[in-house]
């Protein structure tokens, strides 16, 4: 993926930070999801009083683009902080990486952690997620016990 790529989904996600809804917390997130066909999907964080259903920015991506019947995913960019001021990178939540699992590749899936459009990260779903639980897990044979 070129610099130029890197750098757009980075200004998207800054942007979706704007959109976040985070009374609670004040911690905004956004990320911009690009599709293998090279279309974005973005989302952001939206915090809820009981908590447990607050979705994260990353889920919001996938599941806006899984429900307008994307499948495929080449990359993610995550950008967050307080009050939506960026000081250090932020990584997805074990939830999100799971998700991501459900329909990534992952060798392949690279996820951009953003501070800046200059100063970023950038790992593989796998260095993330090293043992993580996907469909080929359902496929395999249940082995001897």
């Amino acid at each position: 993926m070129g610099k130029e790529r890197i750098q757009e989904l980075i200004r998207e996600a800054k942007e979706q930070m704007t959109r976040a809804y985070a009374p609670y917390s004040h911690f905004k997130v956004g990320a911009a999801l690009l599709t293998k066909t090279g279309k974005i999907y973005t989302g952001c964080n939206i915090e809820n009083a009981a908590y447990t259903p607050t979705n994260c920015a990353e889920r919001t991506a996938f599941f806006k683009a899984v429900s307008e019947g994307e499948r495929e995913f080449a990359a993610i960019c995550i950008a967050g902080g307080m009050d939506g001021k960026i000081t250090d990178y932020v990584a997805p939540c074990g939830v999100c990486r799971q998700v991501m699992t459900e329909f990534c590749s992952p060798e392949e899936f690279q996820i951009i952690l953003a501070k800046s459009e200059k100063d970023y990260q950038i790992y593989t779903l796998k260095e993330l997620f090293p043992a993580g639980f996907g469909p080929e897990n359902l496929t395999k044979g249940t082995g001897d016990f």
